[in-house]
């Protein structure tokens, strides 16, 4: 009976592993993609148990070899964001202030009202750019009086819909526009960042809809309004940051796309997974908050921050403009059939309506 109850088990968990590879849209499909980390886990058990407990005979073969092989594809997804693989963006070597850019970017939740515990971390940390999604008018009520001060530069999108979103800045900002990429109600914020050595940057804050029931069936507008974001960095090359809740794991095959799209480098790989969704289960968590560079950046540093109230955790990030180095990282470039591929899903997002 334990052998039939494992096999079973492996079995779904081999299917769950090869339904998230089928190149659908449809939101139960992406949504296989989320908990790799999770699905590895009960592989793992799975094989151990049958290895210790299940007597020889078809059913300890079925399970082992399902559950073998579904540890073996998740790895492959997940390992590069473990401390086991080779970095991507490398490790800052110098400490010139004038070239560092800190980043500190939380999805504050709407309805949660713990606004003070944020805005003592970000006091805390000081970081250069402070950027805020889900926040509505009551969060930036809170928000504009704590930072104004030091964080005089800014660009405001309240919203009650979920997808409000706030820039505060250290730093100078110009030829600062909000656009709204594939939906008219979702905006971005694009801009230039001044570094306080004078070099200008591009920054991108992005907060597309996930793939949901309750939002939309489909992950084609997420995908779109990232993939667009891409070929816009890949039509203009200059050093870039990319932030945001993107709604997408680091290991997706539309994050991965994208990267290559635009040329980005994600600091997490070869240093961990920063998951941060959902704060409040630790058993359902992955890495849904993100920030990608240029080639033209170093790492000096990235951490999770603390709960503060929200089901998404901070991150902060510092990073340094160091062009010369450039040519030390292996920088992801997509072929003629992906680059083909994002033109033909950036068609689609702009053209096909969402019903739900």
């Amino acid at each position: 009976m334990l052998g039939i109850l494992l096999g079973s088990i492996a079995i779904v968990l081999l299917l769950a592993t090869l339904i998230a590879r089928i190149h659908l849209q449809w939101w139960w499909i992406r949504s296989f993609e989320f908990p790799r980390l999770q699905i590895a886990f009960l592989a793992l058990i799975t094989w151990l148990l049958t290895a210790i407990f299940v007597e020889p005979g078809p059913w300890l073969w079925i399970a082992l070899l399902a559950s073998g092989i579904t540890l073996l594809f998740q790895a492959y997804y997940i390992l590069p964001w473990t401390p086991l693989w080779p970095v991507q963006v490398k490790a800052a070597e110098s400490d010139d202030a004038g070239k560092q850019i800190t980043l500190l970017i939380a999805n504050v939740l709407t309805p949660n009202r713990q606004a003070q515990q944020l805005i003592d971390m970000i006091k805390q940390h000081q970081p250069d750019i402070v950027l805020t999604l889900e926040s509505d008018q009551w969060w930036q009520d809170q928000l504009d009086p704590a930072l104004a001060e030091q964080w005089p530069h800014s660009v405001k999108i309240p919203l009650d819909n979920l997808y409000g979103m706030h820039l505060y800045s250290h730093l100078e900002l110009t030829d600062t526009s909000v656009e709204w990429l594939i939906q008219d109600d979702i905006p971005s914020i694009h801009t230039r960042v001044t570094l306080a050595n004078g070099d200008s940057i591009r920054f991108y804050a992005l907060h597309p809809r996930p793939p949901a029931p309750s939002e939309s069936e489909k992950s084609l507008w997420r995908d779109a309004e990232l993939l667009l974001v891409g070929k816009k960095i890949h039509k203009d090359p200059q050093a870039t940051l990319v932030a945001g809740d993107l709604n997408d794991v680091a290991w997706s095959r539309t994050t991965r796309l994208f990267c290559r799209i635009g040329g980005m480098l994600d600091p997490r790989r070869g240093r961990g997974l920063f998951s941060t969704f959902h704060a409040k289960y630790p058993v359902l968590r992955w890495p849904l908050d993100h920030i990608f560079v240029t080639e033209h950046f170093t790492l000096v540093g990235m951490q999770r921050l603390n709960y503060f109230g929200s089901d998404h955790f901070p991150i902060l990030a510092t990073f340094c403009y160091r062009p010369s180095r450039q040519d030390e990282h292996e920088t992801p470039e997509a072929n003629a059939e992906e680059r083909s591929e994002a033109s033909e899903t950036i068609q689609e997002g702009e053209t096909e309506k969402q019903e739900t």
